[in-house]
């Protein structure tokens, strides 16, 4: 049998009752009654009515979908209503149907904005991510400290790995890149030089270009985008797989035992691999100066030594600390802060070689303005 839905109206009270009965199934179908019966709500002309199951026969979610749009007509129109002698199981599911607020789209309309309101969104954005950061860069702090103390939870090993990672691991790719750089700036300052008959000094300009900035820069970019992507992949891995979460639920503090461990790997490593990127920039000039240029060795590496100043190399190892430390921190940041997808592994990845990249900018500017000023 069909479901049936049958209204009696009472003239006295301004009250209606609503007698459901017979079997309410999906495999039945919708009546014709049923919108006519909608259809009196919006009338609006009774303001109670009475639910009445008691006759109802077998039943699925069609009648409880029946009920959820009589009921959200009596809410839309002001209608007090009751259930009464309903199967038992009605009442969780329609308590279930109304726990979750009816989605209410966004007015159309003119969206954009004005110029200030942009601006001030942008500042507020702004100022919350440089709370959000500094906070992460005290927790970091909080955690050297406990490993000074010997409080922090970390194992040597890790440290140890992250070290052979970050340091020896990468010399292939500085050693090429760096001899490559060298290489373009001898043959770039030779085009020049030649014109004066000064080609002798392209170790010179070699020397300094790579000691005081160059040589750090590279060494920045190149772990950049190899280490610091990395931290962040590895940590935003962890962050989808609940792994980040299983240490906090184990009392261990993911700051000592993931992001304290990198940090100190890269802060350490950066000086040394900044020395070694500058041995290998001079090496590249010396392969120019040298078999395209005609010089001799002994005195290319003459002047080579004649340009290198204690000052510059150490100007040099400031920035590459600065930048191991920038690099480690964008990197953990992002992997710790990643969401919980894979496409949000794929973004912290990205915008940690991209925050790092910019800082370092932000960073050598910053350093050459207080060189600048105390005549280093």
């Amino acid at each position: 049998m069909s479901a049936r839905a049958e209204l009696v109206k009472n003239e006295k009270n301004a009250s209606v009752e609503l007698i459901l009965s017979e079997d309410w199934l999906l495999e039945n179908g919708a009546s014709d009654n049923d919108q006519n019966i909608f259809d009196l709500f919006e009338k609006n002309d009774f303001k109670q009515i009475k639910l009445d199951g008691k006759q109802i026969g077998r039943w699925d979610s069609r009648l409880v979908a029946f009920l959820v749009h009589v009921i959200s007509l009596c809410k839309k129109n002001n209608i007090e209503y009751r259930l009464i002698d309903f199967p038992k199981g009605i009442d969780p599911l329609l308590d279930l149907a109304f726990s979750v607020p009816e989605h209410v789209s966004p007015p159309k309309g003119d969206t954009t904005q004005s110029f200030l309101s942009y601006l001030g969104n942008v500042a507020l954005y702004s100022w919350a991510a440089t709370q959000r950061v500094a906070l992460f860069c005290v927790k970091i702090y909080e955690a050297l400290i406990r490993l000074i103390t010997k409080k922090a939870v970390v194992r040597k090993v890790d440290i140890w790995f992250e070290i052979q990672d970050a340091g020896v691991n990468a010399f292939l790719i500085v050693s090429l890149i760096c001899f490559l750089v060298g290489l373009i700036l001898a043959f770039v300052g030779s085009i020049q030089l030649k014109m004066f008959g000064a080609q002798i000094y392209v170790s010179s300009l070699v020397a300094i270009a790579v000691t005081r900035v160059m040589g750090a820069i590279m060494g920045g970019v190149i772990m950049a985008g190899r280490t610091g992507a990395s931290y962040a992949a590895t940590l935003g891995s962890m962050q989808v797989n609940e792994e980040i979460d299983a240490l906090k639920t184990m009392g261990v503090s993911p700051f000592d035992f993931l992001v304290l461990p990198r940090v100190l790997a890269l802060s350490l490593m950066m000086p040394l691999l900044t020395v070694y990127a500058d041995f290998m920039g001079i090496m590249g000039g010396a392969f120019v100066g040298i078999f395209m240029l005609g010089l001799s060795p002994e005195d290319y590496f003459r002047m080579t030594l004649k340009a290198l100043f204690m000052k510059n190399i150490l100007i040099g190892i400031v920035h590459g600390t600065a930048y191991g430390i920038i690099i480690a921190v964008c990197g953990c940041y992002q992997g710790i802060n990643c969401g919980r997808n894979a496409s949000a592994v794929g973004k912290a990845t990205t915008a940690a070689v991209v925050y790092s990249i910019v800082w370092m900018t932000v960073a050598t500017a910053i350093l050459t303005f207080i060189f600048s000023v105390i005549g280093v």
